[in-house]
């Protein structure tokens, strides 16, 4: 072998010899652990009675899973339970990262960030205040629109409840209007609801929003003063309109913070039907709380006897004024405007004249400038009143006296 053929093999052989350290010596790429699959996951929670160091139950049916809106989307565990993706040990840890939602639902999760429960949840790590898993429930969560689920229309009055209706929670919590569910549950709505299975009567999330959930103290809540007669035209549109051309919304808008709104009159959860006798005689007291003058005078005519004495077949406060379009007196509007008076005891009393329609239906026997005759003949028959037992009064006296001074003369003879 000559030395020009062997240079080649030389020259080879001795950067092998030279590399072979480095190429020995260069870190091999780390391979990252393989995520556990749900059947990984199930193979342990899969177990009915699978239980925690605690003794709660870490158990998640497989079925339940499957058909949830998860299982069909083809989710795996790790997707919500994002720190066992690597995991390299099994049984993994404990305690586990929180679950994060907003990774995927990050729209609801900034709604419900501005929420009156994440804000308690926030101020106390201690708070009952309802999460995410606290309505939808944790694996086997299913879309709103399917029957099953806890935030379905007919059954979302339920889910609310397990915390609104619950006395511990209300407590803890310091809920201060109570268990609403009660009164939920009694109303129109609820009946309509949990009774009918009506879809178009109104559940929870309706009046309050689903996530982004406020106080009513709340100038942003769809529940505030202001706001509750929209929240209410998104079913009631034609009672709204009619009640924005009316007096009460005018003072509304002038901003009167003693002006009713919807809640004012139906109140906010005990709602009923507005066609009984039980519902006038609670829109009586209800009109009474701010128009008292009117509602005393009311009192004292045969109208406010008969209701007085429990009879509803006569005019109440809304017979006369209307219900939700009320205006005042001398707008042509008003149904009790000079224009129109007479058509509106018609109602009633049919054949009726204009002469008819001159009944005072708030006299006031103390009000001299708006009633002088009443007045005075009130006056009158008190003066009489007063002379008669007066009268008769002395008239008996005397007669009494009499009667034993003759009884005692009568004794000594």
């Amino acid at each position: 072998m000559t030395l020009t053929r062997s240079l080649p093999a030389f020259v080879l052989t001795a950067w092998c010899l030279a590399a072979w350290p480095a190429l020995a010596q260069k870190p091999t790429t780390a391979v990252a652990p393989k995520a556990p699959t749900n059947d990984d996951c199930l193979a342990c929670h899969g177990d009915a009675s699978a239980t925690g160091a605690n003794g709660r139950s870490v158990a998640v049916a497989p079925e339940k899973y499957s058909a949830s809106i998860h299982g069909q989307g083809g989710q795996a565990c790790v997707d919500c339970h994002r720190d066992l993706a690597t995991a390299t040990e099994f049984p993994h840890a404990e305690k586990l990262a929180p679950v994060d939602c907003a990774t995927c639902h990050g729209d609801s999760a900034a709604k419900y960030d501005t929420s009156v429960h994440a804000g308690a949840r926030r101020a106390s790590a201690q708070s009952v205040a309802a999460a995410c898993k606290d309505c939808h429930g944790t694996h086997e969560i299913r879309a709103s629109k399917d029957p099953d689920s806890s935030t379905y229309h007919l059954n979302l009055p339920a889910t609310c409840g397990r915390c609104h209706g619950n006395a511990d929670v209300i407590k803890r919590g310091k809920i201060a209007i109570g268990n609403v569910m009660v009164q939920f549950q009694d109303s129109i709505h609820g009946r309509a609801l949990s009774r009918s299975g009506l879809m178009v009567a109104p559940d929870c999330k309706d009046c309050h929003s689903a996530h982004d959930i406020k106080r009513k103290s709340d100038p942003s809540s769809s529940v505030y003063r202001t706001t509750v007669p929209a929240t209410c035209g998104k079913c009631h549109e034609g009672v709204q309109r009619l009640y924005q051309a009316g007096v009460h919304a005018a003072a509304v808008a002038k901003g009167n913070p003693i002006a009713p709104v919807c809640v004012t009159c139906h109140t906010a959860h005990n709602i009923q039907r507005a066609e009984g006798a039980s519902w006038k005689q609670q829109a009586l007291l209800e009109c009474g709380s701010c128009h008292a003058e009117s509602v005393r005078t009311y009192r004292d005519t045969f109208h406010g006897q008969q209701t007085q004495l429990g009879y509803m077949r006569v005019a109440a406060c809304a017979d006369c004024h209307g219900a939700h379009d009320i205006f005042p007196k001398a707008d042509a509007r008003s149904t009790v405007s000079a224009a129109r008076i007479v058509g509106t005891c018609r109602r009633c009393h049919a054949q009726v004249s204009a002469s008819f329609a001159k009944y005072d239906p708030h006299a006031d026997r103390h009000n001299r400038m708006r009633n002088p005759l009443l007045f005075w003949a009130a006056r009158f028959m008190e003066a009489l009143l007063i002379g008669v037992f007066g009268f008769f009064g002395i008239h008996t006296a005397l007669w009494a006296s009499r009667s034993v001074r003759s009884h005692h003369a009568r004794t000594q003879e």
